[in-house]
């Protein structure tokens, strides 16, 4: 009895160590938010560049979409024999120079599509500050073109966006209401920018799972966690997309938006 206990010992064993290895070879992104910046008056073009850097290979979450050729223009590489986007932004849109274009793709994307491409770009207003905005944008500007972002653009910690009203912001960065206030599943699902990453149906990307039969994997408290916790628990196979999801849905959204979407996810089986 004592030699097939130990077989059977054995064999657990080799099978941890097997997912072990398979586990620690799995590139692993750092699950962080996006780190508040204090830009003075004083900010040099350089030190927004680099703010700018970091926010867009790191935890800002660009590179899920851009540099892949195929969901999303590239913009630190060449574009369709353009250059990149600092060398193409200013002849982008009619009427709006490099500096104008930018900020409006970033906080209103649906305003200007590229040619080619859907429109899956979310607002980035609802998850960083115009700070981070401005700071971004000063990057883009920098990859091929002339920076030209000074800090008279950039409003004091807590201040608005150019442009927007006082009564019309949340805390996370000048941003309307979320969905225009609609309970409608879809409507915030594409004003939250979940399609970007998300397939529905025929709608939406691969950079997270699928949310077409969702409510087949995930109960009601699953999907409530995986909408306000999304680094909680990481879909198998999505490891390399760690820490890409805003986490900050939960103060965008009201208590009955949040409901009205858990159960029409959870619906989808």
């Amino acid at each position: 009895m004592w030699a097939i206990n130990l077989r059977i010992a054995a064999v657990v064993l080799g099978t941890l160590a097997i997912y072990t290895l398979i586990a620690n070879k799995i590139p692993q992104v750092q699950s962080e938010v996006p780190r508040a910046l204090a830009l003075g008056a004083d900010v040099t073009p350089e030190q927004l560049v680099s703010a700018g850097d970091e926010l867009y290979n790191g935890s800002g979450g660009c590179t899920a979409c851009h540099g892949l050729g195929t969901r999303a223009p590239n913009i630190t590489s060449d574009e369709k024999g353009q250059g990149a986007i600092g060398a193409r932004c200013g002849s982008r849109e009619p009427g709006k120079d490099c500096k104008a274009y930018l900020h409006e793709a970033l906080t209103r994307p649906g305003a200007f599509v590229v040619p080619g491409y859907e429109p899956i770009m979310p607002d980035v207003s609802r998850t960083l500050s115009p700070q981070q905005i401005w700071a971004l944008v000063a990057y883009l500007e920098s990859l091929g073109g002339t920076v030209t972002v000074t800090a008279a653009d950039i409003p004091a910690a807590g201040g608005l966006t150019p442009g927007a009203s006082p009564g019309n912001t949340q805390s996370g960065g000048g941003s309307t209401a979320f969905a225009g206030g609609s309970t409608d599943p879809m409507a915030m699902l594409r004003d939250g920018g979940c399609v970007g990453c998300h397939k529905i149906g025929e709608e939406g990307g691969a950079v997270g799972p699928d949310l077409s039969r969702v409510g087949a994997r995930l109960n009601a408290a699953g999907i409530r966690e995986a909408i306000l916790a999304p680094d909680a628990k990481i879909s198998p196979g999505f490891e390399n997309f760690a820490g890409i999801m805003p986490k900050n849905y939960g103060e965008q959204m009201t208590a009955g938006q949040l409901e009205a979407l858990v159960r029409f996810l959870g619906g989808r089986k």
